[in-house]
């Protein structure tokens, strides 16, 4: 069995446009559904965030509308509460990639704060990208690919296919017009090519050794896809 690395947002906010502070961190069903694929399968997990923060959910995650029904959201919670792993990250800057056979960096919103300016992560992905092995980045995870950049100035994942959370679900989520830029039209600047589903429903793009993601609902699909490279 297999040791994975998951990637996680250290922050609680995401800096809107006028300055304020809307209250975020990584998302629940990105985090829980995929980690219950690969333990399920015996897979090792190991969390990082940028300085072994312990990284926060974003409480609307655990909402009951966010997963189906108060039941549901008690099942995510349950999850997240046993996850371990969570509890005890690593420092970003410790990760040694060869110890390692996959990487997946999880949304929310907090990597459009941290992780899309974070040259650790953005360092991290370059490598895994460049090295073969399974990457998996899901909904807001690809924020943090703005920060991938070569010696050149260029994007490393420039010319490359995904799916990331698209403007379209932004804007009806309601956040479009407060954020200061927008995922999917900061991505498409930096040469990515954004390949967009329709919005909330499962939607997975592979693209070589990338397997990612639009929305939440894309977790699962994306692990699944992981989970093949693997065996």
């Amino acid at each position: 069995m297999s040791k994975i690395l998951f990637v996680l947002t250290g922050v609680d906010h995401w800096t809107l446009a006028d300055g304020t502070r809307h209250p975020t961190g990584f998302w629940a069903e990105e985090v829980v559904a995929p980690y219950q694929r690969f333990k399920a399968e015996g897979h090792e997990i190991v969390v990082a965030t940028p300085g072994g923060v312990v990284p926060v959910v974003d409480r609307g995650s655990l909402a009951p509308e966010a997963n189906g029904g108060q039941e549901g959201a008690d099942e995510t919670a349950r999850a997240l509460d046993a996850m371990t792993e969570l509890k005890n990250p690593v420092g970003l800057a410790d990760v040694d990639l060869d110890d390692y056979a996959a990487v997946f960096y999880p949304g929310g919103h907090g990597p459009m704060e941290d992780l899309a300016v974070d040259a650790v992560s953005g360092r991290l992905l370059v490598d895994a990208l460049d090295s073969g092995k399974p990457l998996g980045v899901v909904c807001h995870g690809p924020a943090a690919l703005l920060a991938a950049t070569r010696e050149d100035g260029a994007n490393a994942f420039a010319g490359y296919r995904i799916a990331a959370f698209t403007d379209a679900e932004e804007t009806q989520a309601g956040l479009a017009g407060k954020a200061k830029w927008l995922l999917q039209s900061r991505l498409v600047e930096a040469g990515v090519q954004v390949e967009a589903g329709e919005p909330w429903a499962p939607h997975v793009v592979v693209d070589r050794n990338l397997v990612t993601g639009q929305n939440p609902a894309s977790s699962a699909p994306l692990a699944a896809e992981l989970l093949k490279r693997l065996s």
